[in-house]
C-alpha cells in the first residue's frame, strides 16, 4: 500500500551517498492484468523497464533498475522457458528470478510472499525450471531463512553451473520460537554459511537485517534507531 517509484527512490539516491547504479528485485507488483497466468509476472518487467528507461533518459548519474529481478514459477519445470524468454524480450536489464523459498515449521514465522512449500529447492519440477534459467545464463536469487540455508548449499553443489544469490544474508530470524535465541540462531547460522561458502557458485547480498523477521522491533518504536545503533546491532 506504499508508494515507492522512480521519484521517491532518487529522493532517498540524493541523500548523500554515492550510488552508482540499482538493482530491482521482484515484489509481486504491476503483473499483468489478463492473459496466460504463467506470463503474468512479465508485467512488473515491463512495467519496471518503462520507470528505469525513463530515468535514463533524464540524464541521471544514477541507473536505476540496472538489473532487473524478476519471477518466474520454477515449478512450472521445462515448461517455464517461454516465461523466461518473455522476461528477457520485455527488458534487456533482465537478469535472473527470484523464487522465494522462505518457510519454517513455526506458525508464528510467516512464509515468504509467494506461500512457498517446504523443501521447495528439493522439488525435481523446481530444479527443471532452474535448469532453463541456467541455460539462458541468468541468476537464481534465494530468499530462505538460516535454518534452509543447507538446502541452499545441496542445491548449489548439485548445479554447479547456476548462479545463486542469497538475499538477506541468509534470513536469521529473531521473533517467534528464535525470538529468545540470538546467540544459537547466530552460531548455527555461521557454521550454515560457512559450508555454503565451499560453494563457488553462491554469492550473498548483504541486508536484510533491518527487517521486522531479525527481531529488533525497530518498527514498532515511534523514531527509527540511529546510525551508531544499526552498525552496532548488524556487527
Amino acid at each position: 500500500g506504499n508508494r515507492y517509484l522512480a521519484e521517491e527512490l532518487m529522493a532517498d539516491l540524493g541523500a548523500g551517498h554515492r550510488v552508482v547504479a540499482t538493482v530491482f528485485v521482484e515484489c509481486d507488483q504491476r503483473y499483468r492484468a489478463d492473459g496466460p497466468a504463467e506470463l503474468r509476472p512479465v508485467g512488473e518487467t515491463e512495467f519496471v523497464e518503462q520507470l528505469a528507461t525513463a530515468n535514463d533518459r533524464q540524464g541521471s548519474a544514477t541507473r536505476i533498475a540496472a538489473g532487473i529481478v524478476g519471477f518466474a514459477d520454477l515449478t512450472l519445470g521445462a515448461t517455464v522457458q517461454p516465461v523466461l524468454e518473455a522476461h528477457l524480450r520485455a527488458s534487456r536489464r533482465f537478469r535472473g528470478v527470484r523464487h522465494a523459498s522462505a518457510w519454517d515449521a513455526s506458525d508464528q514465522i510467516r512464509k515468504s510472499h509467494k506461500d512457498p512449500p517446504r523443501f521447495l529447492l528439493r522439488n525435481p519440477e523446481f530444479r527443471a525450471g532452474l535448469m532453463c534459467l541456467t541455460r539462458l545464463g541468468l541468476s537464481f536469487d534465494a530468499w530462505l531463512y538460516h535454518p534452509q540455508i543447507p538446502e541452499l548449499t545441496e542445491l548449489a553443489a548439485a548445479m554447479p553451473d547456476a548462479t545463486f544469490i542469497l538475499d538477506h544474508m541468509g534470513g536469521p530470524l529473531g521473533v517467534g520460537p528464535y525470538a529468545a535465541a540470538r546467540e544459537s540462531v547466530f552460531a548455527e547460522w555461521r557454521t550454515n554459511m560457512a559450508e555454503l561458502a565451499t560453494c563457488p557458485n553462491v554469492v550473498v547480498k548483504l541486508g536484510g537485517r533491518t527487517m521486522t523477521m531479525s527481531g529488533f522491533g525497530w518498527h514498532k518504536r515511534p523514531a527509527p534507531p540511529s546510525s551508531v545503533e544499526l552498525a552496532e546491532a548488524m556487527g
